[in-house]
């Protein structure tokens, strides 16, 4: 995942409710098995250095864990759910032993459609951002050609943990 990439969803996420924060591992997931399948098919594993590979596929599992964390089991979903993301964490773990993009693959036709569905589940979610006290920030153009700059305010006003 690049700089930026990281950037934006760090953003995203200080400024998320619950939906989209569920959206957001949904697409931080695909994006670590679309770096893991680029590192196979670079040919990192002939090449000696399956560190990206191992690390993207660490992180994807990362993201796994914590879909599982966040079901609510009470709920009807959350048994159908927790089974999917065991299959994909079973999945992802035979992906990284055998170094095989089909499997890979397989774990993205799982988690795009149910990234949909919770695109459009968040789009009804009307309530407001988990983390209450983060940081505001302000997108625009600046005088600059064709740059944007971020601003951020009340800088250092009731930051961290509220007592």
């Amino acid at each position: 995942m690049k700089k930026e990439d990281k950037q934006q969803f760090t953003l995203r996420i200080t400024q998320a409710n619950s939906t989209q924060l569920v959206v957001i591992l949904y697409e931080m997931l695909l994006c670590y098995l679309e770096d893991a399948i680029q590192a196979l098919s670079e040919g990192e594993k002939m090449a000696g250095e399956p560190d990206d590979f191992r690390e993207s596929i660490r992180k994807a599992r990362g993201c796994l864990n914590e879909l599982i964390g966040s079901l609510h089991m009470e709920y009807e979903p959350a048994p159908a759910l927790m089974q999917l993301y065991l299959f994909c964490i079973r999945r992802l773990a035979l992906g990284e032993q055998r170094q095989n993009i089909e499997i890979l693959e397989e774990i993205r036709k799982v988690i795009k459609p149910l990234c949909h569905a919770y695109e459009k589940l968040a789009e009804q979610n009307s309530a407001g951002p988990v983390m209450h006290n983060s940081q505001t920030v302000y997108a625009g153009l600046t005088y600059g050609r064709n740059t944007l700059t971020e601003n951020m305010a009340d800088q250092g006003t009731n930051r961290g943990m509220l007592v």
